[in-house]
């Protein structure tokens, strides 16, 4: 690791001792695995000596960032209009100079034009990363995908966004590192729940003593599959359990999901909350975790996130899921199947406690192993120091 308090700033012929600097831009600091992870580097920087910079649309967890020892800026970073993407070029322009950053880091397609063509005006590094399979259905989509590409580094959240992103847009191996997202275990630690706070979930879902508790956290949009799993929860036919449906989303959906599940017969048993401030608690309420999203998820937040807790997970079978649910730990099933979810569901509702115990502890320490938010903080950190004392390097062009 660089010493935070001798650095030589050598990409722009400077010689200084401070420390280093990094941005971060992001459209909005909601909550999200995107913006998890630009507060858990924040913080890995902050703990490390560097000067952290985080320029976004605001949003919830801009708190919790500056909490972490980051520096927020406020900028319109979330908007597509190009009108805005051109001016912000300008604005973050100005905010690089003004922090003496080295390194910019776009997690995003629309603010990473801004921050490339700003990266370059100012003569700075730019590193990118790819947070999912953005697809190439056209022309004009493939070039707005591909700033992404531009990165002298490019960091990917899974072997499976690497082979893709090399796949469709060219990127050479020696520029993809990948850094699999990290799950705080700090936080996500079974035994750091108190009883309270899972009384407090209890009570406010209103959770029968002693029903099962199947949990799918995720936004309410069709490809999360929500409802595959009512047409699983169907096919199982069990009326004794209690499905928590945790996320918001857009209002026509949700209705499309309310009508379904009421025509399945499935009003008492599922229950919708939009948000759940205390997810730790939550997964130690469910018997379960299912993430049957029938697109493949770049990487598998959830599922790792409830391994953690040590609860059993059934996920579907694509994409970064493959590289955390081992069979020890959980089922993967094919995208779209209710018949195979429900057959998954059946199994891991029939776990004895010794048998679930198993469980527990092979998916906590394959996250523990494998998966940490200590081990994912330090993976950036490397890739920054990588190129902080090497000269710009030319933009690649776009695929």
């Amino acid at each position: 690791m660089i010493s935070a308090d001798i650095i030589i700033a050598a990409t722009r012929g400077e010689t200084a001792r401070r420390a280093p600097a990094v941005l971060q831009v992001v459209p909005r600091l909601e909550v999200g695995g995107v913006e998890r992870g630009t507060v858990e580097i924040a913080a890995a920087l902050a703990r490390a000596g560097w000067k952290s910079v985080v320029a976004s649309a605001g949003g919830q967890m801009v708190r919790e960032l500056e909490r972490a020892g980051a520096r927020h800026v406020e900028l319109p970073l979330a908007s597509k209009n190009p009108l805005t993407i051109r001016a912000n070029i300008g604005r973050l322009a100005a905010l690089i100079e003004a922090e003496g950053i080295d390194i910019v880091h776009a997690r995003s397609r629309a603010p990473a034009w801004s921050a490339c063509l700003a990266a370059d005006r100012t003569h700075r590094h730019f590193i990118t990363t790819f947070h999912n399979a953005y697809g190439a259905g056209s022309w004009l989509k493939r070039r707005y995908n591909s700033v992404m590409a531009r990165g002298e580094r490019v960091i990917a959240i899974s072997r499976f966004v690497a082979e893709h992103a090399a796949a469709t847009y060219g990127i050479p191996e020696a520029r993809i590192r990948v850094i699999e997202r990290g799950v705080d275990l700090e936080r996500f630690n079974p035994d750091r729940v108190a009883a309270a706070r899972m009384i407090k979930l209890t009570e406010a879902w209103r959770l029968t003593d002693g029903a099962p508790v199947v949990l799918i956290p995720g936004r309410l949009t069709r490809w999360k599959g929500q409802l595959v799993l009512a047409e699983a929860l169907a096919l199982l036919g069990r009326r004794d359990l209690r499905c928590v449906l945790i996320g918001d989303g857009a209002p026509h959906f949700r209705r499309v999901l309310e009508r379904r599940v009421a025509r399945l017969g499935l009003d008492g048993i599922c229950q919708f909350v939009d948000h759940c401030a205390d997810m730790p608690a939550a997964y130690m309420l469910a018997d379960v975790v299912v993430s049957p999203s029938i697109r493949p998820e770049g990487f598998g937040r959830i599922i790792a996130e409830a391994s953690a807790m040590g609860r059993p997970v059934i996920a579907t079978d694509h994409g970064g899921a493959r590289e955390i649910v081992a069979p020890e730990t959980g089922w993967l099933v094919a995208p779209g199947d209710a018949q195979a979810l429900a057959a998954a569901l059946k199994e891991a509702l029939a776990l004895t406690p010794s048998q679930r115990q198993i469980v527990a502890d092979h998916g906590m320490a394959r996250i523990r192993d494998n998966f940490s938010s200590d081990r994912m903080g330090k993976g950036p950190l490397a890739v920054y120091e990588e190129g902080l004392f090497a000269p710009v390097a030319p933009r690649p062009d776009a695929p």
